[in-house]
């Protein structure tokens, strides 16, 4: 729908207060929950207009229902601990996987984000679409209006970088036919990988103490998530290592998707030709094919320090 020369303007930098919407699993693991925190204390920064439910399957659901559900639920804490209100501003999205290619899931999340999209001037600025979760609400969205290529930008954290040899990773491998679509379709992406970029955002139980715990309801929830989690990866990790110590950490992934958004400065991406993700969860490359963004660095301490003093003020 769009010509490689509009796309490439698209993906260009974001300048100024930009309009955008956030697609979460938030109750997957705790990232969610910073990263849709982080994107509503950046008001200057981010016009975040709706909040979508994606779904998630793990052991703290048995599907894609319930996965979606417990993070609309969440998604409602996050904004109750901030002292905000989000009565029409968050959709519940799908409630299972898209099961081909060519099959969209309908639901409130794709109807929404049709609907505030088309409004748009395609000639004018994008509407950000940050994707950090299973990306379902967001491909059968651009199967039911292709139009939506010239009015939106994708950000998506899932996969892995282009020169890794897989991507086993938990929001691309559970919906695959989803992410396939997504690299297929045309639709502006920035691509914001798993492994050696979003997974430098490690963290402690003693910088969350630090420069969280205490800032409010939203830091002490923020540090309860995730001393929480602590607990629960010990529990495995520990055996694991055959008992012996281990220093944790834990990486708070889906805020590198918000802070792109906040400051681009931070990160070092190149335009490549989009990759095709196979059903063996490897890339194949075309060069002929539209061109993308993929971001292969970022700044973990300017990023964290941007976090911890909004973060601050809010408390």
């Amino acid at each position: 729908m769009i010509d490689d020369l509009f796309r490439r303007a698209r993906l260009a930098a974001p300048e100024g207060r930009v309009d955008a919407v956030l697609d979460t699993d938030t109750f997957n693991e705790i990232d969610d929950q910073f990263a849709l925190t982080y994107a509503l204390l950046s008001p200057e920064k981010i016009n975040l207009q709706a909040v979508y439910a994606a779904p998630f399957q793990n052991d703290r659901s048995s599907g894609a229902a319930e996965g979606m559900s417990k993070s609309y639920d969440e998604i409602f804490r996050v904004y109750e601990r901030l002292g905000m209100d989000g009565t029409g501003q968050v959709f519940r999205g799908s409630e299972q996987w898209m099961k081909d290619a060519g099959g969209p899931v309908r639901s409130a999340a794709t109807d929404d984000l049709i609907e505030r999209a088309m409004a748009r001037d395609p000639e004018g600025p994008p509407l950000y679409v940050v994707a950090i979760g299973a990306i379902t609400n967001i491909a059968s969205a651009i199967l039911l209006e292709p139009e939506l290529a010239s009015r939106i930008v994708v950000v998506w954290l899932g996969a892995h970088p282009t020169y890794w040899h897989h991507n086993w990773e938990f929001n691309c491998m559970q919906d695959l036919p989803a992410s396939q679509t997504l690299f297929d379709s045309g639709v502006p992406v920035v691509h914001v990988p798993c492994v050696n970029v979003a997974q430098k955002l490690r963290t402690t139980v003693s910088e969350m103490r630090q420069y969280v715990a205490g800032r409010g309801a939203i830091g002490d929830f923020l540090f309860e998530r995730y001393a929480a989690y602590e607990e629960y990866e010990m529990g495995w990790k520990l055996p694991k290592n055959g008992g012996r110590p281990i220093a944790y950490c834990k990486e708070i992934w889906d805020i590198a998707a918000v802070a792109w958004l906040i400051d681009p400065t931070w990160f070092m991406g190149v335009l490549k030709p989009a990759p095709m993700l196979t059903d063996r969860m490897t890339w194949s490359f075309d060069a002929s094919r539209h061109s993308y963004l993929e971001l292969m660095d970022l700044n973990r301490e300017a990023i964290f320090g941007d976090l911890f003093r909004l973060l601050a003020a809010a408390g």
